[in-house]
């Protein structure tokens, strides 16, 4: 993780280099440019020297599937997509943000902090959420004016939910000239407004990463403070891409199929007399095997088998990477996605019946020079993840568009800094700058 000071002090090229790697200079200084334009458009007047442009990093789920909703451990690191935006103070408490993409203005008064039902689902409601929570902090948010563009796409599994809402609370921060509360504590204050404001329950898995920076472990052990570790780990350093591929399936109508892992997982749980499953021994839940399947199914119990063996890998997995053994890392990450087919039973939607784009997708990967395989993220439909040698990314990139869609992988690379302040927009204007 490197901190905001340390990343002030770089030049410009060394910034961009830092968050875009897989971006010319000149790619990203045009998006910047577009952002101006767009903000000079929208407002009528170019961004003044009190203006700063802000970044916030998409994320991706390493390892532990299905684990963080039951105190377990996890490895998630943030990625260079990210959202983008110009923000500028106001004198008011009025927050007004133009979102490439989308013709409506939002405005908010953030002075007045409750929740709304009719803001529920809604960007407004992201706002309102975390001004309120700053405010809980100590930091009183002011009003900006602000035009983004993300990178993060809604739906691509790297939760565009969680990257705005860190986004909004360093844009916050930025305008009140205020450091950031510490990742933790940010990812806290975020998770509450999706939660309490927006009305979507999440855990803090996607908020800690997309605030931390860099790759993190994760034990949710004490779900109110949970630990959190900085790993040194870049799959380019190893000369592998790391990359998700779409599948193409909606998860827009599966919220039960989402719903029923964890609600499965605590049933087992109670039925053992535990809250979650990080409470529940493997030999309990063996010897008790008997009793349990008068009262649960067996793709309840299945799913406890996943978690706990889960949870023991996500630990080999984080030894692994400490010490540098990337070869075993890669066959625990195999290891994790067979559990999903298995045991959890992610990879496929009952309610999509014969249609299993997912599971095609990974079934495909496996025969293709893949290192590791796995489903990301919730499952069902949505996005796999895969490792593959740097020389082969072509081939595999080709094969996987052929049959999935045109753009279907997209390469990710671990962004070592969470949200960041880039600088006075008078300084990204040109290559030379």
């Amino acid at each position: 993780m490197i901190s905001q000071p340390e990343f002030a002090s770089l030049s410009v090229e060394q910034r961009i280099g830092l968050l875009y790697p897989d971006s010319s200079p000149v790619a990203v200084l045009g998006r910047i440019a577009d952002l101006v334009a767009r903000f000079a458009d929208q407002l009528g007047r170019i961004p003044s020297a009190r203006a700063r442009i802000v970044s916030a990093p998409g994320r991706t789920e390493i390892a532990g599937n299905h684990t963080d909703h039951n105190n377990g451990l996890v490895i998630a690191a943030s990625v260079q997509l990210d959202v983008l935006g110009i923000v500028e103070p106001r004198a008011d408490r009025v927050v007004t943000v133009h979102s490439h993409g989308y013709p409506k203005r939002f405005t908010v008064e953030v002075s007045e902090r409750a929740a709304r039902d009719e803001e529920r689902g809604r960007f407004e409601s992201m706002v309102r959420g975390v001004a309120a929570g700053l405010a809980t902090m100590g930091i009183e948010p002011v009003g900006f004016d602000c035009c983004m563009h993300s990178t993060v796409a809604a739906g691509s599994g790297l939760s565009s939910s969680a990257a705005v809402e860190v986004f909004l609370t360093a844009a916050f921060c930025a305008a009140a000239n205020r450091d950031l509360p510490d990742p933790v504590a940010t990812a806290i204050l975020c998770r509450e407004a999706e939660n309490h404001y927006f009305g979507k329950p999440c855990g803090l898995m996607d908020q800690i990463a997309c605030a931390h920076g860099g790759a993190v472990a994760i034990d949710f052990a004490d779900a109110s403070a949970p630990a959190v570790t900085a790993l040194d780990f870049s799959p380019a350093d190893h000369g592998l891409a790391l990359v998700v591929v779409e599948s193409g399936a909606s998860h827009d109508d599966l919220t039960d199929e989402y719903a029923a892992v964890p609600a499965e997982m605590a049933a087992v749980a109670r039925a053992l007399g535990a809250t979650t499953l990080r409470d529940v021994h493997a030999d309990h839940l063996l010897a008790a095997l008997p009793k349990l399947r008068t009262s649960l199914s067996e793709r309840a119990i299945l799913r406890a088998f996943h978690f706990l063996d889960e949870n023991r890998r996500v630990t080999a997995q984080t030894d692994a990477l400490r010490t540098g053994r990337v070869d075993r890392f890669l066959e625990l990450v195999c290891e994790s996605g067979d559990s999903s087919w298995r045991l959890l039973q992610n990879c496929a939607a009952v309610s999509h019946g014969a249609r299993q784009e997912l599971a095609l997708c990974l079934a495909l990967s496996d025969r293709l020079p893949a290192r590791a395989s796995r489903v990301h993220g919730g499952g069902f439909a949505g996005t796999m993840q895969a490792y593959v040698p740097r020389e082969q990314l072509n081939a595999y990139r080709s094969e996987m568009e052929r049959v999935m869609g045109a753009g279907a992988v997209t390469e990710l690379f671990v962004r070592p800094v969470g949200p960041v302040v880039l600088g006075d927009p008078s300084g990204f204007r040109s290559t030379d700058s």
